[in-house]
């Protein structure tokens, strides 16, 4: 049997059908439309889903069952997206118009949660029961996987590890408190971060990557060129990966998973990004002197995480 996985973002929405070793043997790619309705969105899903199925040429009759993951808060027993803050969801019950329109099962989960489902039973938490994983895009999200079942606490909202704040009274998040550390340690923060810098200083090499037009900076920027000896860019990335460690310190006080992931874009850098996070981890959290410690590595799967734990959100039902 085969299992249709959909990643749904700010960005894209990526479906693909995944068979029973978790490859994904076709893949159906939407982009997100820019203040597009909640309507609209769903249209995109099912024809990201449609294309998916068309181009793994797995017949429907093989398809066990449909798994969306979704940014913002969801109630996983009735199938509503309740919100997400970038997205126009508001109580929409996706559940029941999936299943309506292919007659499948249907099940919805946070997006973080399916990456981090993807990675701990196909990528790098594979083999253990606690696992973490920490996704830096637009936003800053986290599954927490223990026992191998996701944790998602009383009202399914367990994991928005990006509104913990690391700064009293600092950047607004998009939440509307301040000092969240998705404000700081998120892509979108690591963007305003550079231009901020380049603002100030306009002989740094950064300029030359973006040929002087400073919309056009993205987060691996202030990397590309602190890999040039660029001292400004350095500055950017030491603060960003201050930041990034302040919280990741948080989290594994508060959980000590076995293993903690990190994935995103950010999350290619490898050893640029996490040597120092381990640094400031092993100066300074909590349980120093224990024998087991947590592993701090990047994710496996890549884009790909969030689309095979999507898929195998019925996994967590039946076992």
């Amino acid at each position: 049997m085969y299992r249709i996985g959909v990643d749904l973002s700010g960005k894209n929405i990526v479906s693909g059908v995944v068979d029973e070793n978790y490859r994904i043997v076709g893949k159906g790619n939407v982009r997100t439309k820019k203040n597009s309705s909640a309507d609209d969105i769903i249209a995109d899903i099912k024809e990201s889903i449609r294309m998916a199925v068309e181009y793994s040429r797995v017949d429907w009759s093989e398809i066990k069952c449909i798994g969306i993951g979704t940014p913002g808060t969801v109630n996983i027993k009735e199938g509503i997206i309740e919100y997400a803050s970038n997205l126009d969801f508001d109580n929409t019950p996706i559940k029941q118009i999936i299943e309506e329109d292919f007659h499948i099962p249907a099940y919805i989960e946070n997006d973080a949660n399916c990456v981090a489902l993807g990675e701990a039973l196909a990528g790098a938490g594979n083999g253990v029961d606690n696992f973490m994983a920490i996704m830096l895009g637009k936003g800053v999200g986290a599954g927490i996987v223990i026992g191998g079942k996701i944790l998602h606490g009383c009202n399914d909202a367990a994991g928005e590890i990006g509104h913990m704040v690391v700064k009293f009274g600092g950047e607004r998040c998009s939440c509307g408190r301040r000092g969240c550390w998705e404000a700081y340690a998120s892509e979108s923060a690591l963007i305003r971060q550079t231009q901020d810098a380049m603002s100030k200083n306009f002989d740094t090499v950064m300029w030359d990557m973006v040929s002087e037009d400073i919309r056009k900076v993205e987060s691996t920027t202030a990397f590309d060129a602190m890999r040039e000896n660029d001292l400004v860019a350095r500055e950017v990335v030491n603060n960003y990966i201050y930041y990034l460690s302040v919280g990741i310190v948080n989290i594994i006080n508060i959980f000590q998973p076995q293993i903690l992931c990190i994935g995103g874009g950010i999350g290619s850098e490898g050893e640029m990004l996490l040597s120092p996070i381990r640094y400031y981890v092993k100066n300074e959290h909590y349980s120093i002197y224990a024998k087991q410690q947590t592993v701090i590595c990047a994710a496996a799967l890549g884009n790909d995480a969030g689309i095979i734990g999507a898929a195998l959100l019925d996994k967590q039902i039946e076992d």
